[in-house]
């Protein structure tokens, strides 16, 4: 008797396994564990040669917190290619600026600040928008979405660089939590802001790298940072609208 319900216990806990592992299911890790900024570094500029200044980036209660100020990056010590970044954020107080910057590799490779990567735009209202920075990625309907002359199509100083989003009015109010998930996969990148499909691009130049959050003027909370790795794209039409919890 004993040994059929051990049988039935380890069928109960092994089969559902299985069926996960035969799905390409694999669990999502966070790259934030809570407590500190362990497996990040800060590059900011205003601190170099050892300068005296406030920390861009702090934990603090749990969350992941962007000072916005002095104006810099945080970034992964590792790089990353074909997944999915899931990432809950707010801007407590006011409406404000920055981004999650993905394919990331030369630093300060334009106006001494930006890394070389692709933008993905948070600041309030424009959430979804792509800016290339020493990178480029393609769009449909690329001459209303981008503007300038097509020679101008690049990550340069002097080039139009931002690509509007899909949508109006996908965030929540200021101060509320929003979800921004960005699906990676060779040269497609695909952006969800609270379930609505904000921004699909193709043909990136630049198809893996580091993972960057900005600090650019404004307080910027994050409580959830989690990556899955994919081997295909999620449909445009899949993510429901996302209510935010408390």
């Amino acid at each position: 008797m004993n040994r059929a319900i051990n049988r039935l216990v380890l069928l109960g806990v092994v089969m559902p396994m299985l069926v996960l592992a035969s799905c390409g299911q694999k669990r999502a890790a966070s790259l934030f564990n809570g407590t500190d900024l362990a497996g990040w570094h800060a590059d900011v500029p205003a601190a170099d040669g050892g300068a005296s200044v406030p920390p861009s980036f702090v934990a603090r209660d749990g969350l992941l917190v962007s000072m916005g100020n002095p104006p810099g990056h945080l970034i992964t010590d590792e790089s990353y290619q074909d997944y999915r970044l899931d990432i809950e954020y707010r801007f407590p107080g006011e409406a404000g600026n920055c981004g999650v910057l993905v394919h990331l590799s030369r630093p300060r490779a334009l106006y001494g600040m930006f890394p070389a990567s692709i933008e993905v735009q948070m600041h309030s209202g424009n959430a979804g928008d792509f800016w290339c920075i020493g990178e480029n990625i393609k769009v449909e309907n690329m001459a209303a979405r981008r503007g300038g002359p097509p020679e101008k199509w690049g990550g340069g100083p002097e080039d139009s660089r931002r690509i509007l989003n899909l949508t109006d009015g996908s965030e929540n109010p200021v101060g509320e939590w929003n979800r921004m998930v960005i699906e990676a996969l060779g040269g497609r990148l695909r952006v969800w802001v609270n379930g609505d499909l904000v921004n699909d691009g193709f043909e990136c130049t630049a198809t893996s790298g580091q993972i960057a959050l900005q600090a650019e003027g404004s307080v910027v909370e994050f409580r959830k940072l989690e990556m899955k790795p994919i081997k295909k794209l999620s449909e445009p039409e899949c993510g429901a609208k996302w209510v935010a919890g408390k």
